[in-house]
């Protein structure tokens, strides 16, 4: 198998299993998972607001992950851990998740894609995107984007810091997707990078002139 394909699949597969935990986790507020391998098997973070509702009562909750990973993923000897979200704000699948609970209870979608971008920003994030799509106001499905900030849309900016979460609604009207995209605190600016740059090439001609 080419290195394109296992990256491809790898990328599939996470898809799949972040979709599952979005679901089985719903209750608790489910923030996200990372993967990684060891020697001694696959390493699997869950984040989550309330991480006592991923562990369950004895574990059990936790141990019927680890046993779903296992035989229906075939992730090869899962080593599941638990972490709780210390930034809700900052969580792209925790605020998604709260946007569409926030429609089910019947809030208008522009307020409360409004209230969570200024949440977002407030906690200090450097941009944020977030993305409604269904039928908003008629029968036709459309989507509507809400931005404030600035959010990188390729390159290595966006590939290295930008961090997405995606969650959905079920109303009367039908099913509402929420994207929710954070360009987090700890992410440079274009400009500052430049100017990194340029001070680089500077001092390098200045050091080759002495």
């Amino acid at each position: 198998m080419s290195s394109v394909k296992q990256i491809l699949q790898t990328r599939i597969k996470k898809a799949e299993i972040e979709e599952y935990l979005r679901e089985r986790l719903r209750d608790a507020v489910f923030g996200g998972v990372s993967i990684s391998f060891t020697p001694i098997g696959t390493r699997v973070t869950i984040y989550a607001m309330k991480p006592s509702r991923v562990i369950g009562p004895k574990g059990r909750i936790i141990r019927e992950i680890s046993e779903v990973l296992e035989k229906k993923f075939g992730v090869e000897n899962p080593i599941v851990t638990v972490v709780e979200v210390e930034v809700p704000e900052l969580n792209p699948y925790v605020m998604a998740e709260r946007i569409a609970q926030a429609m089910e209870r019947g809030v208008r979608y522009r307020r409360v894609a409004f209230w969570a971008i200024q949440r977002i920003m407030e906690a200090g994030a450097r941009g944020v995107e977030i993305r409604i799509g269904g039928k908003l106001t008629s029968a036709r499905a459309r989507t509507e984007k809400f931005t404030e900030g600035f959010i990188p849309k390729s390159g290595e900016l966006a590939m290295d810091y930008v961090v997405e979460g995606k969650a959905s609604v079920q109303l009367k009207t039908g099913v509402f997707g929420i994207k929710v995209t954070i360009y987090p605190p700890d992410a440079p600016l274009p400009e500052a990078i430049s100017t990194k740059k340029r001070g680089v090439s500077e001092g390098g001609e200045g050091g080759q002139g002495a």
